[in-house]
């Protein structure tokens, strides 16, 4: 049951990036309608991690009220309505809206996707679980990168928009209609407490900060890749596919490496290696003819260990104190999304090329490298941990 649950929420989690990658897919689209600048189409992509700031604490704590299913459909909900709204915008502020609800929405949708997972494989293949899961979010943005640019094409900017609120309407049905929380059994629970001792924050920010940094080197190269290959010679569409091709690979190379990292260990060695080829794939995407190794180097390697560093929030704190440590760690993953990507627009606009955005990318991956090891530090200098679970 535990494994058709997980199936049913990873094809709904789809729903999450197929609607992120909309503002990203159309930013062209939006400069020319709109007359924007590109700092100003990456506060639009931006604005759909904002909400996070704010909401991340309370959303955690909103379960005390409400079911897991309907929370996470209630965010579903609130996908589908900020796309319709930006979809229906007719200028940036608009558009910007309709981003900010969305945005809204995917909190609670991936906080309790996030949640219920963690419910059903507790203490089983949670590694593996998580790092499937986690698989969901360049999957919808894989199918947003190709489908997204196509409809806009076909049609006009809006139509990816009204797509993406589509899936997720649908997604919400499915959730609402065949999700079942796992059944009874005997757990150690205590008091949720929100008191994070010195070594727990410092263990959380750390966390938080190797996702997001992580996470915005992944937004650069998506948004930035395209264009970089555009000014080698490709089509759009020529170079939307090749892009995509790293999301779709990750979608497998995600899971070995969780499967890798939970049977042989050596977490930092492994993440060492794949962020020197996530900086070495965004280096090539700048090479020409060098598209098509790039993205198969940045899919196969560069981001097969999203799972991995996503699972050093739950190592960070003990179970009576993982929900607020939760919301500490996406408040500091969404600041960081939130402002990456207007940083890699002002970048590109003040250089003229999209390299100069990818080699900002390229940062934001080395980053992660000695984030991860300063975790291990705290952790191994402060004592045993005593909320390990599931990696090596």
């Amino acid at each position: 049951m535990r494994w058709r649950m997980l199936a049913l929420l990873f094809f709904a989690r789809i729903a999450l990036g197929f609607q992120f990658q909309t503002a990203v897919s159309v930013g062209g689209d939006l400069v020319t309608a709109f007359e924007l600048d590109y700092s100003e189409v990456g506060i639009l992509i931006g604005l759909f991690m904002a909400p996070g700031l704010l909401l991340a604490l309370p959303a955690g704590a909103s379960g005390r009220f409400l079911s897991d299913r309907m929370l996470a459909v209630s965010g579903l909900g609130a996908l589908a309505l900020g796309g319709l709204v930006s979809g229906l915008g007719q200028g940036p502020v608009t558009i910007g809206v309709g981003r900010l609800l969305a945005g809204a929405g995917f909190l609670f949708a991936t906080l309790y996707f996030t949640k219920m997972i963690a419910d059903w494989f507790e203490g089983r293949e949670i590694s593996t679980a998580m790092s499937i899961l986690v698989m969901s979010w360049p999957f919808g943005i894989a199918m947003g990168q190709v489908g997204h640019v196509f409809l806009a094409d076909l049609f006009d900017w809006r139509v990816p928009f009204f797509a993406a609120s589509m899936y997720c309407g649908l997604a919400a049905v499915g959730v609402l209609a065949f999700y079942r929380p796992p059944p009874e059994r005997t757990v150690a629970t205590g008091r949720s407490s929100g008191r994070l001792n010195g070594r727990e924050l410092q263990l959380v920010l750390l966390a938080g900060t190797a996702w997001g940094v992580f996470n915005a080197g992944y937004v650069a190269y998506l948004s930035f890749g395209p264009r970089m290959l555009e000014e080698l010679g490709h089509s759009p569409l020529q170079a939307a596919a090749l892009v995509s091709i790293a999301s779709w690979i990750m979608i497998v190379s995600g899971a070995i490496c969780g499967q890798v990292v939970d049977r042989f260990g050596h977490r930092d060695l492994i993440l060492i290696v794949c962020m020197a080829s996530a900086v070495a794939a965004l280096w090539l995407v700048g090479t020409s003819g060098a598209g098509l190794a790039a993205s198969l180097l940045f899919g196969l390697v560069g981001m097969a260990p999203a799972g991995v560093i996503m699972a050093l929030a739950g190592e960070a704190v003990p179970p009576a104190r993982r929900a607020f440590g939760m919301g500490v760690f996406f408040t500091v993953y969404y600041a960081i999304m939130a402002v990456g990507p207007p940083v890699a627009g002002w970048i590109y606009e003040s250089a003229g090329t999209a390299g100069a955005a990818l080699a900002f990318g390229m940062v934001l991956f080395a980053l992660v490298v000695p984030a991860a090891l300063l975790f291990r530090f705290v952790r191994q200098r402060d004592g045993p941990d005593t909320s390990r679970k599931g990696i090596g």
